[in-house]
């Protein structure tokens, strides 16, 4: 890279030189123009710019290759370290690492997939960079559920894929930088309805120019490949039956336009007479429409089918039950609802495999695939996850862990529901945006905002694994990171359009919550200082005139006033990395109040004598239902059950 660009360097001071007239001994020249004698010198250094910026270019591509593939490895090795640990403490400190790994996995990724210019591409390397950001917190519970219950084979099999979904995902995005697939293999395009009746209509349209450019059987081919494909809807059980009468009379209706218009063909290739031609004209006229028609029929079969799906799922009680008769440790229950869950896939699957038909661009379509892969993985997860429960009904971290993947199946609905919005804007013509994220500005912004969510998300893990650690859980600090930890991941989750924050006013309104809940942990701080002994407390007192001061900034910041869709970019991009500031300093604060509490537990006589805190807890707990706190927890997607009760080195 440093040879190429003191190569380039060289070559544009040639240039430069050349095309000074300051130096230039007899240039001919006028008022408007200037000519070089040495005409010779100044191309052949032009030639060598060219040459040498599109080596640092190609160099320059190398290289960032060459990041994310050391940094995928990077991943893998972590992720086999955190496959074997037997102990829960070595699990958190890998974890840790791994949570940087993914971050900077995250960023090298994101980078890459802005600057793709193949719109399917980037449509891949969106849908493996989703599965990577979805599986962290799968893993996380996965893997805590199975170290909680070592022997329980449900509780494997739910962390083992887990690892395998994320390693295929890492693999799909190496192969997606490097342009290449495995063992040398050819990526095979999926082929739609809509595609295919694209090209035929093109071929069949290009008669009008040329009549000898393709064969009868070219055309006859492709026609039946696009009925075949329509078989996908006539032979699934769920398309009604109108739609399916409706498709087979099209189907046959568009043989019969072929047969006529191939008829005409043949004439018109022999005999070019203008009554030939218009009866040609009339016949692509018609098979155009029929084939038309066929592609409303089946763009209509796919589409009602699939709001009819989500509208009957929206209450979502299978997994409802699944949780409760969990919980019950009702394994007869639990065994009715998972058959039921898998019926339910099996209809989201098929869904899916319809509507890539009638997606209407590539990346639609690339998206269909990666919703029928994620109901096709994530179901038989979620039953692995119900199963550990109901053999474990007591264990927190077993439900927390089948939470976790009920939230997922959930996710993916609303993202089909996404999906379906799109797929008819495209169909009625409307190519707009994606909507991923409500009230920001342009993708390459939007990239900028996932990235600080990405690190938001994997601190509240961070802060979630410190707070259960304590072993007093009603502790007044460790309630306030709780909180704290759960605001943060609604804010995680708006970089992702999830959530209940639907606007950037409400994520502002989160932000104010959250720095008034950090106040309050600073307030907790200061009155657990006044138990330690004086020389531990100034470094308390400065971490928590720290965290006062960045709460401070983040309620001024969160409570300005902005117009236009740039500025309001810029105070969601100042929220966020506001919050994940405070949430690096939580992660640090955290450590070093448990650490003193540790330090008098051993006999260090680090504390004095404990203030009655009581009566604050129980105001808050009494107070927890009034107004004000409901509007304190607004937004909140709620993480407080996130490995808090869960103790992995208790004997029970």
């Amino acid at each position: 890279m440093s040879v190429a660009c003191i190569e380039a360097r060289r070559a544009g001071e040639t240039i430069a030189q050349l095309t000074d007239v300051a130096n230039l001994d007899h240039p001919e020249s006028d008022s408007h123009i200037t000519i070089f004698t040495d005409k010779t010198g100044v191309v052949k250094a032009a030639r060598l710019l060219l040459s040498s910026v599109t080596k640092v270019l190609v160099l320059a591509d190398r290289i960032v290759i060459k990041q994310i593939i050391t940094s995928r490895n990077k991943v893998l090795a972590t992720m086999e370290q955190l496959e074997k640990v037997s102990s829960f403490q070595e699990f958190v400190q890998i974890f840790s690492q791994f949570g940087n790994e993914m971050v900077e996995f995250a960023h090298l990724t994101g980078d890459r997939q802005n600057d793709l210019k193949d719109e399917k591409k980037k449509a891949r390397m969106a849908a493996s960079r989703a599965v990577l950001e979805k599986c962290t917190m799968m893993l996380l519970t996965a893997s805590k559920t199975c170290l909680r219950h070592p022997d329980c084979e449900s509780a494997r099999i739910n962390k083992d894929g887990v690892f395998h979904r994320m390693r295929l995902a890492l693999e799909q995005v190496i192969e997606i930088v490097t342009d290449s697939r495995p063992n040398g293999e050819n990526e095979m395009a999926p082929i739609s309805i809509y595609s295919g009746i694209k090209e035929f209509k093109n071929k069949v349209e290009g008669l009008r120019e040329n009549l000898y450019f393709l064969s009868k059987e070219n055309l006859s081919t492709m026609l039946e490949v696009i009925l075949e494909h329509t078989e996908d809807f006539t032979d699934s059980a769920y398309t009604s039956h109108e739609h399916r009468e409706h498709i087979l009379e099209l189907s046959k209706q568009a043989k019969m336009e072929l047969e006529h218009l191939v008829s005409v063909w043949m004439q018109a290739q022999n005999q070019k007479t203008k009554d030939l031609m218009e009866d040609l004209e009339v016949a692509i006229l018609k098979t155009c429409q029929c084939m038309n028609e066929l592609k409303r029929e089946v763009h209509s079969a796919a589409t009602s089918l699939a709001a009819d799906l989500l509208k009957y799922h929206t209450d979502h009680m299978v997994l409802k039950a699944l949780k409760i008769t969990g919980v019950e440790g009702n394994l007869e229950a639990v065994a009715e609802y998972t058959c039921k869950l898998s019926e339910q896939k099996e209809q989201l699957v098929e869904v899916c495999r319809l509507l890539r038909h009638v997606s209407g661009t590539e990346p639609l379509e690339i998206t269909c695939i990666h919703a029928e892969d994620t109901f096709q993985v994530t179901g038989p997860q979620i039953i692995s996850a119900a199963e550990t429960l109901a053999l474990h009904p007591s264990s927190k971290i077993a439900k927390e862990n089948l939470e976790v993947f009920c939230e997922a199946w959930e996710s993916q609905l609303s993202d089909m529901s996404m999906l379906l919005r799109e797929i008819n804007d495209v169909f009625e013509g409307r190519r707009g945006e994606k909507r991923v994220y409500l009230s920001l500005p342009r993708p390459g912004e939007q990239a900028k905002i996932a990235k600080l969510g990405l690190e938001l998300h994997l601190l509240t893990s961070d802060v979630d694994s410190e707070t259960e650690k304590w072993e007093d859980q009603e502790n007044e600090i460790v309630q306030h990171g709780q909180g704290m930890s759960s605001m943060a991941y609604s804010m995680y989750l708006f970089t992702r359009g999830e959530g209940l924050l639907k606007t950037t006013q409400d994520l502002f309104h989160q932000a104010e919550i959250f720095a008034t809940e950090g106040t309050k942990l600073a307030s907790a701080l200061h009155a657990f200082s006044d138990q330690v002994h004086d020389d531990d407390k100034p470094m308390l007192l400065l971490e928590a005139e720290k965290l006062i001061s960045m709460c401070k900034q983040l309620q001024v910041t969160a409570k300005s006033s902005v117009q236009g869709k740039s500025a309001t970019f810029t105070k969601v991009d100042a929220c966020i990395l506001k919050t994940r500031n405070v949430m690096t300093l939580l992660c640090q604060l955290l450590p070093l109040c448990c650490k003193l509490l540790r330090k008098n537990k051993a006999g260090n006589g680090c504390l004095k004598a404990a203030p009655p805190w009581t009566e604050d807890r129980i105001r808050t707990v009494t107070n927890v239902h009034s107004p004000e706190r409901r509007a304190e927890t607004f937004g909140i997607k709620s993480l407080e059950n996130h490995v808090t009760n869960m103790t992995f080195l208790e004997s029970k």
